[in-house]
């Protein structure tokens, strides 16, 4: 009976502790002051409801949700140069997505106690030409021509255009020949915006990747892109092999400009390490060295005639890739069309020099006249002159022959 009458105080206490405040409102005005705002006022949860459950929820609605409209690509603001430049310094535009970003710096810290050079990074993550709606490269490189910014161009740019091309109202998919003809011509576009305005340009192919469906889809990009770029009448500089192992793969570490086996690649198989960046950048510089002359000033002429070619790769670190394993011909020399070009480490494993016969001067001047290696020098064939002073000797006692009688003899 008392565990009843317990039961029952508690009840009416929630039921007190519940009606009370409402009763409060309605003495003092406070309702009538919150139904005048047009405020519904929620049910206060009491104990009970706490307890067993029940009770009227927060009928507050939800906040509407905020649209946040896509960001477009932007040019980033050049930081000032940590070294003191000349102000009549060669300016080295770097343009691209997040790989001319990480070439940009490589480039700067290369050339960073140059005053001659100053590089600027106009690097854009996430752009390419395969959407202009995010980032327009073919707008910024006029842009840019028009606003007399920058004296040399670099261009590297693709990892981000494997996707839809929409133009005019169609969609064409990645690496159709319809997708094909729309990306190089956006390519042409910006390549003749730069060399139509007689300033350098030169765009960077894309290295190999990790994986396998994505590294051959971007070498089909390079490859388009290899196209528009000599059509339009610039420089490409193929990096594919720069790293590659022996057998032509993909390999995410190699020797960097000092010589040292280091990581080259990040852990997603596409961007370059500081030191892999670093190793692009010595590349890169060697094609600068067409136009750039370390004096401030931007020309055609050729500064280093083996720049870019195997040739100069034999005499200058790093040694890595398929270009390793060339040796540089010498011109003239003639070598059998089924001669397989030498590995560099046979000069390191040989043991013993040519046995041939070194050619001598003196080989010209005993070579006798009239044969083809003579070059107005050889010497006359004493044999071959008394065979030829034998054979016309008796031609010259054989009597002359006789004269024809003339009609004018004929007649005396």
């Amino acid at each position: 009976m008392l565990r009843r009458l317990a039961i029952v105080a508690i009840v009416s206490l929630f039921v007190v502790g519940d009606v009370a405040p409402v009763v409060a409102q309605g003495l003092f005005g406070g309702g009538d002051q919150q139904q005048s705002q047009g405020q519904p006022r929620p049910k206060r949860k009491t104990l009970f409801d706490m307890l067993f459950g029940g009770g009227q929820e927060d009928q507050t609605p939800p906040p509407a949700p905020v649209v946040v409209k896509p960001k477009k690509g932007a040019l980033p603001t050049p930081p000032k140069p940590a070294a003191e430049k000349a102000t009549t310094a060669t300016r080295l535009a770097v343009f691209g997505d997040i790989m001319a970003v990480d070439l940009a710096k490589a480039l700067d810290r290369l050339y960073q106690d140059d005053p001659n050079i100053i590089i600027v990074n106009q690097g854009v993550g996430s752009s390419g030409f395969a959407r202009p709606d995010f980032f327009d490269w073919d707008k910024t490189a006029a842009d840019q021509v028009g606003k007399n910014s920058f004296d040399i161009a670099v261009m590297v740019a693709g990892i981000n255009d494997r996707q839809t091309i929409k133009q005019d109202g169609n969609s064409f998919k990645p690496l159709t020949p319809e997708w094909s003809d729309v990306y190089k011509t956006r390519v042409a576009t910006f390549v003749q915006a730069i060399h139509g305005a007689n300033k350098p340009l030169i765009w960077v192919g894309l290295p190999p990747m990790s994986k396998d469906d994505f590294s051959a889809a971007m070498g089909q990009v390079s490859s388009i892109q290899r196209l528009a770029v000599f059509a339009g009448g610039s420089d490409f500089l193929d990096i594919y092999d720069k790293f590659v192992d022996e057998d032509g793969n993909y390999t995410a570490s190699g020797p960097d400009i000092n010589g040292n086996i280091v990581q080259m690649r990040k852990s997603d198989g596409i961007r370059f390490t500081t030191a892999g960046a670093d190793k692009l950048a010595f590349y890169v510089s060697q094609t600068i060295k067409l136009y750039y002359h370390g004096t401030g000033g931007v020309g055609i002429a050729i500064a280093d005639a083996l720049a870019g070619t195997d040739a100069g790769l034999m005499v200058r670190p790093p040694y890595q890739g398929l270009g390793q394993t060339r040796l540089l011909e010498i011109a003239g020399a003639v070598v059998p069309l089924n001669t397989m070009p030498k590995r560099a480490s046979d000069l390191v494993t040989a043991t013993a020099a040519s046995t041939d016969a070194p050619f001598e001067m003196s080989q010209m001047l005993d070579a006798p006249k009239g044969r083809v290696d003579d070059f107005g020098v050889g010497k006359q064939d004493t044999a071959a002159a008394a065979s030829a002073t034998t054979t016309a000797a008796p031609a010259a006692r054989s009597p002359p022959p006789t004269a024809l009688a003339t009609p004018a003899a004929a007649a005396q």
